[in-house]
């Protein structure tokens, strides 16, 4: 098949984070089974306007922030990707909204998770309603009929809340890499990590508020933050604010390596987020023997964490209970271990390879209903 893939960003960008991560090992092993995969995306500082990945995919980039969704269209319309099979749209929120203007291929769209939380979290009230009115109305009643995917199914039933039809949607599951060799000692001292974008949903303010907290029980208590983003220096100001910029380790970005060993080395991930697809960070940790704690509420990590087994569901949405659910989880370090060895295993369940093949599959299918 000859694939077009409309994304807003890819891992380059300064913003990118686990859906980018997710989009870039499926078109990597879409190309790998021998289909022609071309990925258009937004410009960032630093980056060309085309380049080709080792893997063969072709990387199209194009506008900004909001220009990409216009200049992807642009790009197509005047020829300059191959003619297509199918478009498959990645809509993080805001829609390409491919179907208006690219008329012959067949459609899939990807949506992770719905955004309602996070269009107040990160905008304006007037842009939040409209941004919110684009996702919640617009999209779906312009899409009606086409085949989704999503990551799990707690994002599939959000998704029927919109009106979307439940037997358009398919839940294909993110993978992980294989079992890791990295795997080395424990820090002396309990270690959190908290990895992922820099941005407010993350809430990773509530990870600093544990340290601040349980520090008189664990005087070498630390938390190391992975990743960056626009919200980086707001939480530097308040890891100042709550006295723990000294346990509070900002690394930035990392490569995998480093990525690797960081988690290997932690006792407990930490993921206070408002809302995640699956939580890709969940697997990365658990392949290292580290559980995660996050909400009940924060979708597909109700299903990337077995409650009780692999990690920690809290229902309780505040930062005193999490709080109190690391502290629990501190102070059984045997408990910990055994966690750790479930979420090993557990993770090992998700494969990139399932991954790829199961939208190959979607896509074929897509391709075929549309001849």
């Amino acid at each position: 098949m000859r694939v077009l893939v409309l994304a807003w960003r890819d891992t380059g960008h300064p913003d990118g984070g686990g859906s980018e991560l997710f989009i870039e090992e499926l078109i990597d092993g879409l190309a790998a089974a021998g289909h022609e995969v071309t990925l258009c995306t937004a410009r960032y500082p630093g980056s060309a306007p085309r380049e080709i990945r080792a893997s063969g995919v072709e990387v199209l980039r194009a506008g900004g922030r909001l220009g990409v969704y216009p200049r992807a269209a642009l790009t197509y319309l005047r020829g300059r990707t191959h003619r297509p099979d199918v478009i498959l749209e990645v809509q993080n929120g805001m829609p390409f909204l491919s179907r208006l203007w690219a008329r012959r291929p067949a459609k899939v769209i990807l949506s992770h998770h719905v955004h309602r939380a996070q269009w107040v979290m990160i905008f304006d009230p007037a842009r939040a309603r409209i941004g919110w009115w684009i996702e919640s109305w617009l999209a779906p009643r312009v899409n009606r009929g086409l085949p989704y995917a999503t990551i799990s199914r707690a994002s599939k039933a959000e998704h029927v809340e919109l009106g979307i039809r439940a037997r358009d949607m398919t839940v294909i599951y993110a993978g992980t890499d294989h079992l890791s060799a990295s795997a080395g000692p424990r820090d002396a001292s309990p270690t959190l990590i908290s990895l992922g974008r820099l941005v407010p949903h993350k809430r990773v303010e509530w990870a600093m508020d544990a340290v601040a907290t349980l520090r008189p029980d664990h005087p070498g208590l630390r938390l190391i933050v992975v990743g960056d983003g626009w919200w980086s220096e707001r939480l530097r100001e308040y890891a100042r604010q709550r006295g723990v910029s000294d346990a509070v380790e900002f690394t930035g970005f990392v490569d995998d390596d480093t990525k690797k060993q960081l988690l290997a080395r932690s006792w407990l991930a930490v993921m206070p987020s408002v809302k995640e697809g699956w939580g890709l960070v969940v697997c990365e940790a658990g392949i290292e023997g580290t559980p995660t704690v996050a909400f009940a509420t924060g979708g597909g990590v109700t299903e990337s964490i077995e409650d009780g087994v692999s990690g920690v569901l809290v229902t309780e949405e505040s930062s005193e209970a999490f709080t109190a659910a690391v502290a629990a989880l501190l102070a059984d370090p045997a408990g910990l271990s055994r966690m750790g060895a479930a979420a090993a295993v557990h993770a090992s369940r998700f494969r990139w390879a399932t991954t790829v093949r199961e939208f190959e599959t979607l896509l074929a299918a897509a391709v075929r209903s549309r001849r």
